[in-house]
């Protein structure tokens, strides 16, 4: 009887290919958010007709435009002067220098454009630790700018809704902002709660001491902002000031595509899909996005193909914003004590 045969093994070139184990549990996210985004683009887009879209968006006023793209210049310097106030606030005792935070936070946008809405934070966290900032301290900083960013959100989203107060009478939102509010409201508890730190501290120790320890220095970095109110007020009114430009981008790009929307629409909507766009189920707000564009601006008599080439120029505005940091991961200049990041 002869012998069966052995399968031949799978090549090295085939192993890479095809992940497996803990490298396919990374990738699958991966690529379950890129087909998220890619089919609602996509449905979006033959809902809004290809056709109309294109005629649209060729008809823009390119001066208009151009007027945003100076307007989202303006505001990735108030953000990197947020995370520059809270990480100096953060670790008084070992600044890194101004150039690598700098650095850091441009290049850590660019990245984040290609990763889910928390990967640039993840990236920036990591990053400035090689600079001898502690681990929990850098966590803590790019927590904190995250979460006034949602605060700054919700105070813009409730003040548009006194504009639009038709919209306070759907569900989702007020879901969605209910929501955010329970996120700001336990982030501000932890931050001058003592009793709530020694809560979650108690959950904290039923996980595994690796958990447990760096959970402790978490909680230890964001409970220590609770001796700076001026700053965490200054860096919540610069948040709020990067919302209003936003909602001031979207509008120049509106007008740019000929949509007669009052500046008091923008106020209302843009808040609202900006909380759907922080939604970390699909690549930089894609798919959700243009969803979220059609549906609110909809309630406000503007059509599906001007809503969708809008909502396509706000987040390619969003990638502009992001390309000083892509030049300098271009360069690759190196900083002393640190090496390339």
């Amino acid at each position: 009887m002869t012998a069966p045969v052995a399968a031949p093994a799978p090549s090295r070139a085939v192993r890479e290919a095809v992940p497996t184990g803990p490298r396919m549990q990374k990738t699958l996210p991966r690529i379950v958010r890129v087909a998220v985004a890619a089919g609602l683009t996509g449905y979006m887009l033959w809902l809004s007709r290809p056709r109309e879209v294109y005629a649209v968006a060729a008809g823009a006023d390119w001066r208009l435009v151009g007027v945003a793209v100076v307007l989202v210049l303006v505001d990735r310097v108030l953000m990197a002067y947020r995370w520059v106030v809270l990480l100096y606030t953060a670790d008084a005792t070992s600044r890194p220098p101004l150039t690598a935070v700098l650095r850091i936070f441009f290049i850590s946008t660019f990245v984040g454009t290609f990763l889910p809405s928390v990967g640039g934070d993840a990236l920036r966290a990591y990053s400035i630790t090689k600079f001898q900032v502690r681990g929990g301290d850098a966590v803590a900083s790019v927590f904190m700018d995250r979460m006034l960013g949602v605060a700054s959100i919700l105070v813009m989203a409730l003040g548009g809704l006194l504009l639009a107060r038709n919209l306070a009478r759907d569900g989702v939102i007020l879901v969605s902002l209910a929501a955010a509010g329970a996120a700001c409201v336990v982030t501000l508890v932890l931050v001058f709660s003592q009793r709530a730190v020694d809560a979650a501290r108690k959950l904290l120790a039923r996980w595994p001491d690796s958990v447990s320890q760096a959970g402790d220095r978490l909680l230890a970095a964001i409970r220590r902002y609770s001796a700076h109110h001026r700053q965490l007020v200054n860096v919540l009114l610069c948040s709020v000031a990067v919302q209003t430009l936003r909602i001031f981008q979207a509008y120049f790009l509106g007008r740019s595509l000929g949509i007669e929307a009052s500046m008091s629409t923008y106020f209302a909507v843009l808040p609202l899909i900006l909380l759907v766009m922080l939604l970390p189920v699909t690549i930089s707000g894609l798919g959700t996005g243009q969803a979220a564009f059609l549906w609110f601006f909809a309630r406000f008599g503007v059509l599906p193909a001007p809503a969708f080439a809008l909502s396509v120029l706000f987040i390619g505005l969003a990638v502009v914003g992001n390309l000083p940091g892509g030049v300098l991961y271009a360069l690759g200049a190196e900083d002393r004590g640190a090496g390339r990041i």
